[in-house]
This record gives structure tokens, C-alpha cells and sequence, in this order.
């Protein structure tokens, strides 16, 4: 199997680093260094070449180093199965972020399709006790990674959805203003819900057919009302208790994710902080596998202090399953010592951080 990888990443006054050149091979990169030395944000300049506002969803200007303010760029040389490609993405003080691929102009979407990349972020150890909201953004994200278009539908649904809100707020009782924007919500809402549970299904069978270290999780789709295949009437006979609510109150949007410890039957937001994390883990892994039937390739992994809360048993478990899925990841610890079960199967930097700057040394070992 060809593999994906970055050979080279370059960032250019991006957040605390004014600039960075990395050479790499195909194999893991532990990014080791004291908190606040710039680590996550190299990771999250990596995320900004997938499709989305990356692992911290953050505003474009934000991500300009201060205090020149002068605007950011990423760039890398990306090696996609049997093609190589060049990738940019950038904004300028101000300015909307843009993309080229191959130096030509692209939708964010065009990413999807020469790369996949996944991310695991300390945020998302509260998963399973958060709010509907953060469970929707992780099963979008993995959907996203099997099928670029997702993003289409669940735009074209949610802008489609706040017209319809504001003619709710509006009491306007017209049908005919509904009529069409209940339509848009209707086909995507079917794409949203059968791309959905088609990545449900995916993760399901790759947690099923793997000999792993970690839990696995029965995954279903829920939602606090029944969503029918068909919207249309849905959206119809509900408009008098949306007007009152100023709200559309059923649809994808509703929609939940929930998991199940399969070896012990209890639902994941009332299992340990420990479990948790594993069954977390599990997903990303399982996302993984699939995708590499899926793709033809592992996805690119974003690592950011993982290891930090598993003991040295399910770290040397969660390094060998990278490792033999033949993963590029990218990881990021405090101490080298986080890593040493890789050994000589990884890529080391050291970043350190002075006068607000960021530097990466390179190290032939952890």
C-alpha cells in the first residue's frame, strides 16, 4: 500500500512561530518541550490542510503571530498514494483564508480528497460528558474524513435552517416562504443522516475486526424526535411549535452520538476519566483502519498530548498500533520520556520557546 505523508511542512508567522521548515519522512514526529513552547500550535497549522477552520476552530486572525500582525502561511509538499502534491494555504492581515493546490486555486473541499487527517486534542477528553453539540462536530469530522462532500450538505443545511429560523422569529405564517427552504433542508438533512450512519456502520466493523489494546464502543445515532428519511412533511406539520419555540426544534441538528463500553454495558458518559479516553482512542484508531481501506491509505494523525494520561502499558500499545497501521502522526508531550516505546521508529524535535518565538531542534533520538 502507497502511503500518505508529509515530506515537508513550512510555516511562516504562523502564532508563535515566525518560521519553521520541517523535513520528513514517513514515520511518527514527537514534538517534545515545555507547555506553551508552540507545539499545538504547529499541529493545528498542520490541521488548517484538511478541510474546516482546523482542530481549534479557530477565527483566521487569530492565527497571525503578534506583534507584526502581517498574516500567516502554511506550506507543504504532500505525498498522496502514487502523487505528490504542493499545498498552500494562507491569509493575509484582514483577509479571508485561501488555498492552492498544485499551485492553482481550490475549494477547501479539494483537501479531502489528496489527504485525510484525523486529530485527537486534550478538548475532546470531555466527549461523552459534554453537550449534543461537540458529539455532532466529532461525528461530522470522522464523517468528513470518509466523504469531503459532508461539508456541502451540512452547509447547505444549516443555512437553509437559519432562514427558516428567522421567518420563524418573524411569525411569518405564509407556507409559500417555507416551501422551498424546508426542501433544501429535507435533501441535505437525508445526505447528513445516511452519511452519518454509513460512518457509524465504518467504525463499528473496524472496531469489530481489530485485535486491539482498547475498548471498543457500540455507536448509534440518536436523536429526541424521530427523524423520517423524507423531511419535508417533518418540517411542515411541525412549523406552528417551531414558531413558538423561534426555532427549528427537529433535524440532523438535533441529532446525538452514543457510545456504549461494549465489555461492560455502561453508556460512555458514566464510565471512568480513564475509560473515557480509551474509548476515545479507540475511535481514532478505528477511524484510522477504515480509512485506510477506504482511502488506500492511513490518515495523517494529530496527536496533541495523548500520552499524557495513559500509563507506559497503553502508550506502547497505542505507539504499535500507529506504527504497524503505518501512520504518519504527529505528536506532541511534554518530556521526551513520553515517548521512549517508539524508540528508533519515530521522528524527534524538541521546541522551546523564547521571547515569544518558537524553535524546533531537531533530535536523532528521544
Amino acid at each position: 500500500m502507497t502511503g500518505l505523508s508529509f515530506t515537508q511542512v513550512a510555516l511562516s508567522h504562523f502564532r508563535s512561530h515566525k518560521r519553521v521548515v520541517l523535513d520528513l519522512d514517513a514515520r511518527p514526529l514527537a514534538l517534545f518541550g515545555p507547555n506553551g513552547a508552540g507545539k499545538t500550535n504547529l499541529i493545528e497549522a498542520i490541521s488548517l490542510l484538511s478541510p474546516g477552520r482546523g482542530m481549534r476552530r479557530a477565527a483566521t486572525d487569530n492565527l497571525v503571530r503578534r506583534p507584526e500582525a502581517l498574516g500567516w502561511k502554511i506550506t507543504a509538499a504532500l505525498q498522496s498514494l502514487d502523487q505528490t502534491h504542493e499545498l498552500e494555504t494562507w491569509a493575509e492581515a484582514g483577509g479571508a483564508r485561501q488555498l492552492r493546490i498544485d499551485g492553482k486555486s481550490a475549494p477547501q473541499i479539494a483537501l479531502g480528497r489528496v489527504a485525510r487527517i484525523l486529530w485527537l486534542v486534550p478538548a475532546m477528553d470531555r466527549l461523552w460528558i459534554e453537550g449534543a453539540d461537540g458529539r455532532r462536530r466529532f461525528l461530522d469530522r470522522a464523517t468528513l474524513s470518509f466523504e469531503p462532500r459532508h461539508a456541502e450538505a451540512v452547509l447547505s443545511y444549516e443555512k437553509a435552517m437559519r432562514e427558516r429560523n428567522r421567518l420563524l422569529k418573524d411569525m411569518v405564517r405564509d407556507a409559500h416562504w417555507y416551501t422551498v427552504l424546508e426542501a433544501q433542508m429535507a435533501d441535505a438533512g437525508a445526505v447528513i443522516q445516511a452519511n452519518r450512519r454509513g460512518t457509524i456502520a465504518a467504525l463499528s466493523q473496524a472496531q469489530e475486526a481489530a485485535v486491539t489494546a482498547f475498548p471498543t464502543a457500540h455507536l448509534t445515532l440518536i436523536s429526541p424526535d424521530p427523524i423520517p428519511d423524507d423531511m419535508r412533511a417533518m418540517l411542515a406539520d411541525n412549523r406552528s411549535r417551531d414558531m413558538v419555540a423561534g426555532r427549528t426544534l427537529i433535524g440532523p441538528h438535533r441529532a446525538d452520538l452514543k457510545a456504549v463500553f461494549a465489555d461492560k454495558g455502561v453508556d460512555a458518559k458514566d464510565c471512568s476519566t480513564g475509560e473515557q479516553k480509551a474509548l476515545l482512542i479507540s475511535l481514532i484508531l478505528a477511524n484510522c483502519r477504515a480509512l485506510a481501506d477506504d482511502f488506500g491509505a492511513p490518515p495523517i494523525l494529530l496527536l496533541d498530548e495523548v500520552a499524557a494520561h495513559l500509563d507506559a502499558t497503553r502508550r506502547a500499545a497505542l505507539y504499535d498500533e500507529i506504527c504497524n497501521l503505518g501512520a504518519q502522526a504527529f505528536m506532541t508531550g511534554t518530556g521526551a520520556e513520553l515517548f521512549a516505546e517508539l524508540g528508533d521508529r519515530a521522528q524527534y524535535a524538541e521546541v522551546t520557546e523564547v521571547e515569544g518565538q518558537s524553535t524546533l531542534n531537531r533530535k536523532e533520538s528521544q
